[in-house]
């Protein structure tokens, strides 16, 4: 039987308890010196409490467990104690490995039993709304062993040969259909047991993990996305951050 023709896994449905993990180990190399880059502040707050406010504030959540700096467990455990959040959702703080796949590891490692839908959302994302995060879980409880939500490319998009010296042209190679691309956002949800097992069993770096869980073999579906659930990464999307979080409290009255 191929992965495709796979029953509906087990334990996903209406009823099936969620769990998020967020890791926030990485350091952030791009937004320049200073803090890591899940704890430089947005509006005044960390980004890693907008990051875990935006995935409590799913009801379907219960869990929510932050993967912090390897050195850095306290501090984040002191950060989240510190802000308001759902008293609704529990929450838990591990410390991370080197690498984001290890940190994701370590953090479903840490989940204890009863979490059948597990999130895995990017710190830096930490705008994204709720409805979002909701599509994601009704997908893989509607039986997806792994969802990402996506958008549409606005851009044209060329491959190209990589030169050895940055800053010097490079050769256009192939022009993709742009109808048939889309950017991967976070959170992506998937059945706890194929995201552990994908954590197991797929070795060498991937981007994220539902890229892991390709290679297994099961099939990844895509759910719309959201323009605001973007990737801080450079100073210039902090900008952009504080515009969104300006207009959501002008409509919001907050």
């Amino acid at each position: 039987m191929s992965d495709d023709s796979r029953p509906s896994p087990s334990g996903t449905g209406a009823g099936a308890r969620t769990a998020a993990v967020i890791p926030a180990a990485g350091r952030g190399v791009r937004l320049g010196p200073g803090a890591p880059k899940a704890l430089r502040a947005l509006n005044g707050t960390p980004m890693l409490i907008h990051a875990v406010r935006a995935m409590a504030a799913s009801r379907a959540v219960s869990l929510v467990v932050v993967v912090a700096p390897p050195d850095g467990a306290a501090e984040v455990k002191s950060l989240l104690d510190a802000h308001a959040l759902p008293e609704r959702t529990d929450f838990l703080v591990v410390p991370g490995g080197e690498s984001r796949q290890e940190s994701v590891r370590l953090g479903l490692d840490a989940l204890p039993p009863g979490y059948d839908i597990v999130l895995v959302h990017d710190a830096a994302r930490p705008l994204v709304p709720v409805d979002t995060v909701d599509a994601v879980i009704e997908a893989v409880r509607d039986g997806a062993p792994a969802v990402v939500p996506a958008l549409p490319l606005a851009d044209t998009v060329k491959e190209v040969e990589p030169t050895a010296v940055p800053g010097t042209p490079e050769p256009v190679v192939a022009t993709p259909e742009r109808a048939r691309l889309r950017a991967v956002q976070t959170p992506q949800g998937f059945d706890r047991a194929t995201l552990v097992r994908a954590h197991e069993t797929v070795t060498g770096e991937v981007t994220d993990d539902a890229s892991m869980v390709e290679r297994l073999g099961p099939r990844v579906v895509v759910v719309p996305g959201h323009e605001e659930a973007f990737k801080v990464t450079r100073p210039l999307d902090l900008v952009l951050a504080e515009a969104v979080l300006a207009r959501r409290r002008l409509n919001d009255g907050f």
